[in-house]
């Protein structure tokens, strides 16, 4: 027996075909609308309650809405910019009516009327014209009980557009928060660059990577964890500000925080410090939010943050001590074991590093709700950082902290080739070591100072989602197996 949703599916097929034989295969057609219904709210709105405006217009959209009442039709059109009202009548559409009046929601038409004002007060095109321009032949979800399903939003992120103004609404916002960096930085004299994505070695993070084989080299490639080591190599080369805004992918969990493939800022600026990039990020940071909030002040799961410059800074050390309630000898690796262990975290397989940055994880980045600059790192969880000159056992790192989780990852560069080998030798796998930027290092690379910024995280906090597939158009999910419709024949 066909289900509810098998049936209407036919019967749209039935109407599509009776249009087709009354007007011509839709698809064919072509319209070119000459105004967006925001411009229709902009232009029109001098009009007062129940005055016509004598003006005709052309639009074109997706039906969201329809009610008929005998002689007379409304729809709700909405295109790119915002929702408008149709109203279609009898009297005005002759013979093409009947054809109005079972136009379905979900169908995509294109409409010639005059605007005017109802009595009501709501802005409308009395339609005049009107040809289908795509058939909608599977119904939307009911506004209020349709896409409930959070994992079939996040699969069909096409119709979770159609339906959920906030999935708009998000996809605005990054578009918006991409426009700000890249005008801030062309502004400051930054230029972007594009570095490869198949790379012969994975550097500039630890991470586990993708691989890949190309046939015509003969040998492996890796997606890139992190375009570190090329930006740093044409930092080298001359390029002394220099930026990539880039997806990155890594090999490894999925959960509210983290998808296999995810967007990153990367910035580098010669004759720079980790001192100097603190007040870059914080100017950064403070563009965007005011472009996309307006201010500075926004919400985040039920608090209000702001992030008004000067942030809180605390070094690592003092941070675990102070709000973590640790007193730690990092030197003693036994004893740092035991207080893992102490918080619930299985420190088996850990290194000392890793353990550091799990205790800092567990008891101190929660509290941070507010825009917190933790800094002076153990040197070991750095490979890539320069070495405090006051206390070697540190690194010139901080990691910025808002919403009780990391958004951005910054260093002091290491520009001593020496040390940086000795570094690799200790920290990575020797498949792993990009012997070319080693090289690009023995040429000279100024003092430097080095940004990442985790995009999908950001948007997070400004959009208040909760989980990063909400901010990534088509996040990566586990299989779902079962048959969709359409697969199979008419």
């Amino acid at each position: 027996m066909p289900s509810p949703e098998d049936i209407i599916i036919q019967e749209r097929k039935e109407k599509l075909l009776n249009w087709i034989k009354l007007k011509g295969n839709p698809y064919f057609q072509s319209f070119s609308p000459d105004i967006k219904v925001e411009g229709i709210r902009e232009k029109f709105s001098y009009l007062e309650k129940g005055e016509k405006s004598g003006i005709v217009v052309s639009l074109a959209g997706r039906v969201i809405a329809q009610r008929v009442h005998g002689k007379a039709a409304f729809m709700d059109l909405r295109d790119g910019t915002g929702k408008i009202q149709l109203y279609g009548r009898l009297n005005s559409l002759g013979d093409k009516y009947q054809l109005f009046s079972r136009v379905d929601v979900g169908d995509i038409i294109g409409v010639r009327g005059e605007v005017f004002k109802t009595h009501t007060g709501e802005l409308t095109v009395e339609v005049e014209d009107f040809t289908l321009l795509a058939k909608s032949l599977r119904p939307l979800p009911e506004k209020w009980h349709g896409l409930q399903d959070v994992e079939l939003r996040y699969r069909k992120r096409w119709l979770d557009l159609i339906v959920n103004p906030k999935t708009r609404e998000i996809l605005l916002t990054r578009d918006r928060v991409v426009k700000t960096i890249r005008d801030f930085l062309d502004k400051k004299g930054f230029v972007e660059v594009e570095t490869p994505i198949m790379q012969p070695v994975p550097g500039g993070a630890t991470a586990r990577p993708f691989s890949t084989y190309h046939n015509a080299l003969g040998r492996n490639f890796y997606l890139r964890i992190a375009p570190e080591l090329y930006l740093k190599k044409l930092v080298v080369g001359g390029v002394e500000k220099v930026y990539e805004l880039s997806r990155n992918f890594r090999n490894e969990g999925i959960d509210r925080f983290h998808n296999p493939e995810f967007t990153m800022l990367e910035v580098y600026q010669a004759y720079a410090n980790y001192i100097d990039v603190m007040q870059f990020t914080e100017e950064i940071l403070q563009k965007v939010t005011e472009a996309v909030k307006g201010n500075l002040k926004i919400t985040y799961n039920g608090k209000e943050i702001n992030l008004s410059p000067p942030w809180k800074k605390i070094t690592f050390k003092d941070a675990l001590r102070e709000i973590g309630e640790i007193e730690v000898n990092w030197e003693d690796e036994n004893e740092l074991r035991k207080i893992a262990g102490k918080y619930g975290i299985n420190a088996e397989e850990l290194t000392k590093p890793q353990i550091l940055e799990h205790l800092l994880d567990k008891r101190v980045v929660p509290h941070l709700i507010q825009p917190t600059v933790v800094y002076d790192y153990p040197y070991e969880t750095a490979p890539l950082a320069k070495r405090k000159k006051e206390d070697p056992s540190l690194v010139e790192r901080f990691e910025l902290f808002v919403g009780g989780w990391e958004l951005a990852n910054a260093y002091s560069e290491l520009n001593d080739p020496l040390e940086q080998k000795e570094r690799f030798k200790e920290f990575a796998e020797e498949k792993f070591i990009d012997w070319d930027f080693l090289e690009s290092l023995e040429y000279g690379m100024p003092p430097t100072g080095g940004l990442g910024i985790g995009i999908d995280r950001l948007i997070m906090l400004l959009t208040d989602s909760s989980s990063i597939r909400e901010v990534i158009l088509f996040p990566q999910l586990k299989p779902r197996n079962q048959v969709h419709n359409n697969q199979e024949e008419w």
